[in-house]
């Protein structure tokens, strides 16, 4: 299939994606193919939570995530399937991977090598920025200072090799999705930059006088919220700020060097299950607020599909957001005028007001120790928790209005969801089956020796000071796999567990709903014999924790006793804890797709641990026909998207409790 021709710059104003990637190399490939036809200018890649967490699709850990959020790459192999037929010296390609950064990164190159392009040309940007990993989506795999390293190694490497790729984006957007206030997401962005750039200062592999060349391959990946004029003001504020801090903290003179390069995705959490149609407007409010200001415009969006709060979009919806950019940047006069916010006197007074609070913020980071330090200490975690709970607040009160969701919420008949098994895409099982058993053909078929000699070569570097690119490009070049690479690094790094905020997180002031239900919970303990105990489980390698946090603060505010021990659980550490714990009822967070396997593999271990009177409740993004086979299953409630109410949440978790021991749910009355 034809691609077509590169527009001029003067007609491109931004390179247009879609973030995609599923089900299997060959799958996405094709849809790659399709994008690039319909006029997209760039590929976003997304890779399954195995790949990003360094794991192999037969891996106990992988069990039910492979394909599901993205594409699983596990080898050479894979990527080379991926990109077949795609010219990749002509593309510019974003591929969203952060702990195993520098592993896809070595595969990418390995196969524009064999394709015969020059390296130094490659365009693109590897994610990589694994701070706010452990602040939000939280596919961290090791401690915070070996993967500080693995950051400065790629950066010092393609400086040098690869001169037109981004080393790493830093990534304020899931920060957004986590809490984060506009000051927070401007502060903890930049205060994360500063930790990567010192990092490289301090590691000697760039000569000062080339230090400028790192600052101009430093990129940001932003978050556009719904709030038109703060976004859009944030951007100057980061604009300014940017220019500012590589001025004056390293050196840096050339302004072109110091501009502020950024890419944007809109709030794909802030996207309703409930009434969906809505999502199209605030996708398009959300691309205004970073395109409509000259001095501060994207050099690159990509925008979520409107039913990403259902499920997996399929292509025609991602067709849909790609020429929601092109009419904006086609048919509109956007591109036509000098920047139509300078001198606006609501403009600067804005923008001044949120450099003065991130500069504040960025103070305090900095008296922690800076950004690794304040990961370690928990407290830009517990703020962000604090802040995220802090906004459920006002949405639950109505202080903050949502259209569809807590005001206007009767509707027509939407006949976007007239059939719900065909509004969304849904991975084939039998993919999971499929690569699992194509990965351990890849094992066999391999010549063992290289991949031997490769690996003792990465295990030795790791142990040192030495670069890991170069390492790490022979093991891509000998076929191991991305368990085995970062297996490896596991073994000399060690993992880690990040702070889950959810103790620094202050609770709220209790309104009269909260107050009926904290009187129930304790009325039902004491009929129990004891303090409820909730424990809140993340089942599988989804990280994104957000939700299950807000649920374990709301819930102790209500009373119980919550035990969460964060994400990246097996269910049967899942079930030990809850046995350990003498929990009364176990709530599990499900966003990748995978509660077909974990939820039925926690109920299994709960039944063989004689536990079978401690209910199961379920929360996540669920098409409906998944939970009617949950609750089929056994599983008391599913809770979704639309399900905004906590404190409702906490009541109906207080009737499934009484359910599972027979209790009157007449009483304890609410007081």
């Amino acid at each position: 299939m034809p691609f077509p021709s590169a527009p001029k710059d003067r007609d491109r104003p931004w390179v247009m994606r879609t973030y995609a990637g599923h089900s299997s190399p060959a799958e996405s490939n094709a849809l790659y193919r399709r994008n690039l036809a319909k006029g997209q200018t760039g590929l976003s890649v997304a890779f399954d939570l195995p790949t990003q967490t360094g794991y192999d699709p037969d891996d106990e850990l992988a069990a039910g995530e492979v394909g599901k959020v993205g594409v699983p790459v596990a080898h050479l192999g894979d990527m080379r399937a991926l990109f077949d037929g795609i010219p990749l010296d002509e593309m510019n390609t974003s591929m969203t991977i952060n702990a195993t950064a520098m592993w896809l990164l070595a595969l990418y190159q390995a196969v524009a090598e064999e394709h015969g392009h020059d390296v130094s040309r490659l365009a693109g940007t590897t994610q990589n920025d694994i701070i706010k990993e452990y602040l939000s989506r939280g596919t961290y795999v090791f401690p915070p200072g070996p993967s500080m390293r693995l950051i400065t190694d790629m950066v010092a490497y393609t400086v040098t090799a690869m001169p037109r790729w981004n080393p790493i984006n830093i990534c304020s957007y899931h920060l957004q999705e986590a809490g984060a206030t506009p000051v927070q997401e401007i502060a903890y962005a930049l205060s994360t930059a500063v930790a990567v750039l010192d990092s490289v200062r301090d590691s000697g592999q760039i000569p000062q006088e080339r230090f400028g060349e790192v600052v101009a391959r430093i990129s940001f990946f932003v978050n556009a919220g719904v709030r038109f004029v703060e976004e859009m003001c944030k951007m100057r504020a980061f604009t300014q700020l940017w220019d500012e801090l590589t001025r004056d903290r390293y050196g840096v003179q050339d302004p072109g060097l110091r501009r502020f390069r950024y890419g944007v995705q809109v709030n794909s959490l802030g996207l309703t299950e409930a009434q969906p149609e809505n999502n199209v407007q605030r996708i398009v409010l959300e691309m205004l607020a970073v395109t409509l200001s000259r001095d501060a415009r994207a050099r690159a969006v990509q925008l979520p599909a409107w039913n990403e709060a259902l499920g997996l979009p399929r292509p025609w919806d991602q067709q849909w957001s790609l020429r929601l950019q092109q009419v904006l940047a086609y048919e509109t006069d956007l591109l036509e005028y000098d920047d139509l916010f300078t001198g606006s006197v609501v403009v600067e007074r804005k923008v001044a007001e949120l450099v003065e609070g991130a500069r504040g913020e960025m103070a305090r980071v900095a008296e922690l120790g800076g950004a690794v330090a304040a990961v370690e200490s928990g407290y830009m975690k517990g703020r962000l928790v604090a802040s995220l709970a802090e906004r459920r607040r006002r949405m639950e009160s109505g202080e903050d209005v949502v259209v569809g969701v807590n005001r206007f919420e009767t509707s027509e008949p939407n006949p976007l969801l007239a059939d719900l098994d065909t509004a969304i895409q849904t991975v084939d099982p039998a993919v999971e089956d499929a690569a699992a058993e194509a990965v351990r053909r890849w094992r066999a078929e391999r010549d063992p020796e290289p991949v031997r000699a490769a690996l003792d070569r990465l295990r030795a570097a790791a142990g040192t000071s030495e670069n890991l690119m170069a390492a790490t490009l022979g093991c891509a070049r000998a076929g191991v796999t991305t368990g085995e690479w970062a297996g490896v690094l596991r073994e000399v790094f060690g993992e880690y567990r990040a702070p889950t905020g959810v103790a620094a997180a202050a609770g709220g002031e209790a309104d009269a709903t909260l107050e009926g239900v904290r009187e129930r919970v304790r009325a039902t303990g004491e009929e129990l014999g004891g303090r409820l105990r909730l424990l809140v489980g993340k089942p599988g390698l989804d990280g994104h924790s957000n939700g299950a946090e807000q649920i374990a603060v709301r819930a102790r505010d209500a009373g119980f006793e919550v035990v969460y021990q964060g994400i990246r659980l097996t269910p049967q550490q899942i079930v030990s804890a809850a046995v350990e714990e003498d929990v009364h009822v176990v709530g599990l967070s499900v966003l990748s797709g995978s509660h077909l396997q974990v939820v039925p593999a926690v109920l299994r271990g709960l039944r063989e641990a004689g536990l079978d009177d401690v209910p199961v409740v379920v929360g996540g993004i669920v098409p409906d026909g998944d939970a009617r086979r949950l609750r089929e299953a056994g599983v008391a409630r599913v809770f979704t998207p639309k399900d905004f109410a906590l404190t409702d949440i906490m009541g109906q978790i207080v009737d499934v409790v009484r359910e599972a021991h027979d209790l009157d749910q007449r009483a304890p009355a609410p007081a």
